[in-house]
């Protein structure tokens, strides 16, 4: 079998490059050639249109296109409405603009993560805070925003970290909300 093997590889790779991106373009297109019979409920194009239907009469800010956009060579019969955003806009908005005064580390609109480096305050330099923010859900909810928030002060020349209890947490966490229903308002 080894034996078989090597042959084959070999014979493969002594062949031209024009022979060579023939099999390459062969690959792609029949790697394209599927089914689809064991799509999951929300990659299917009749699905995905009530879903944006509902959506759009929720008014919840979700997001308006496609997981499966991909790459199109011979067209699509989906009707195409854009790139898709992983979580609720207004949501995502309002918690960059929250804190909008710390350096960003990582924002990641797909995953609904944001997260900030470790910011010193002019007011308070012996004390430094970090925020996380998690957005779970594509809609506007109170479960689908979640914070972790990080506090260390500087004591004997090494930072140590706080117990800052959940209530300026929860306090993050509402003032996002806050923002995100305001703009839903305008």
């Amino acid at each position: 079998m080894l034996q078989r093997t090597k042959y084959f590889l070999s014979g493969v790779f002594r062949k031209s490059p024009k022979d060579l991106l023939s099999l390459f373009l062969l690959i792609i297109l029949l790697s394209g050639c599927s089914t689809g019979m064991n799509m999951p409920g929300f990659m299917d194009a009749e699905t995905g249109k009530d879903r944006y239907k509902e959506r759009m009469q929720n008014r919840d800010g979700g997001p308006t296109g496609k997981v499966q956009d991909g790459l199109k060579i011979f067209g699509s019969d989906v009707e195409d409405k854009g790139a898709l955003i992983g979580v609720n806009s207004l949501l995502w908005r309002a918690s960059l603009d929250t804190i909008s005064f710390m350096p960003l580390a990582e924002a990641d609109p797909f995953g609904g993560l944001i997260m900030t480096e470790w910011y010193i305050s002019p007011n308070n330099p012996e004390q430094r805070t970090k925020i996380t923010i998690y957005i779970l859900d594509t809609r506007l909810r109170a479960d689908a925003l979640r914070v972790s928030l990080f506090v260390q002060n500087m004591i004997n020349g090494e930072w140590v970290n706080l117990d800052i209890g959940n209530d300026s947490r929860l306090k993050l966490e509402d003032t996002i909300l806050t923002k995100a229903r305001q703009m839903k308002q305008k």
